[in-house]
């Protein structure tokens, strides 16, 4: 399969994943951007399709990938944007990793923790 059909298929397997037109409400959009903000001021490399990105890199494709949910409504909550946009590559289906000192992990669970984090300063 060529890539151009990869991608296309993965961004109609997106499109699938929805079952009804959703949108980030405003705390939904205040987590996102508290993730994207830890993500560049992490000092964490982030890992996709076998390559490092610094953290400036990684927010600014995962706010494309978040644009891209946004605009086609597929996205309701902060949990959603790991889970469809900051997870895995839409190109490859490769699950996206992070390096924090030295220690590798998936990009999926340090969001979460991160997630946690910030909804518990919230309180």
């Amino acid at each position: 399969m060529t890539p151009r059909k990869t991608l296309w298929l993965a961004c109609a397997s997106l499109c699938l994943l929805s079952n009804a037109e959703a949108a980030l409400n405003a705390q939904g959009q205040q987590e996102v951007d508290g993730l994207l903000r830890f993500v560049e001021s992490s000092g964490c490399n982030f890992i996709r399709n076998g390559s490092e990105h610094s953290p400036k890199d990684a927010r600014a494709h995962l706010q494309k990938k978040l644009d891209y949910l946004n605009d086609k409504d597929l996205l309701d909550s902060a949990e959603d944007f790991i889970a469809r946009g900051a997870t895995e590559s839409s190109f490859s289906g490769t699950p996206y990793q992070v390096s924090c000192h030295g220690q590798k992990q998936g990009s999926a669970e340090w969001l979460k923790a991160e997630l946690q984090r910030l909804r518990q300063n919230q309180r």
